[in-house]
């Protein structure tokens, strides 16, 4: 089975959000859309499926990273979700949440450090 299958989002937290996305829109380009930023992408093995990447700053107020008290969180796309929660479960980690939307299936996880680790299935695409 294969566990990660790529990076789903980045998110770090900023004393000033607004300041920060506008000095990273200024000096790196990065716009964002609908609050947040979104990196398109393609996977070379399956081309013809887009997928994105979440860029995020989060104020630092933030209660989205607790448990952790780090000031970044990844979250990881995975192939399927509820065989890696089992796998993850039998090894001895403990799952903290679950969540299922339209977007995806979503998981958090904390690694040995204690930091706080977002698991994503996203929804499967469907033939039209």
């Amino acid at each position: 089975m294969r566990r990660v299958t790529g990076i789903g989002g980045i998110f770090f937290k900023a004393e000033d959000p607004e300041k920060m996305y506008g000095w990273y829109e200024k000096h790196l380009g990065i716009q964002r859309e609908r609050g947040f930023v979104s990196f398109a992408w393609r996977d070379d093995e399956k081309p013809e499926e887009r997928g994105l990447t979440t860029w995020s700053i989060f104020p630092q107020t933030t209660e989205y990273f607790k448990p952790s008290e780090s000031r970044t969180m990844i979250n990881y796309r995975v192939e399927n979700m509820e065989a890696l929660l089992e796998a993850l479960a039998a090894e001895g980690v403990a799952i903290v949440k679950r969540e299922n939307h339209e977007y995806g299936h979503f998981a958090w996880i904390m690694d040995p450090e204690g930091n706080k680790i977002e698991l994503w299935e996203p929804p499967r695409e469907t033939a039209e």
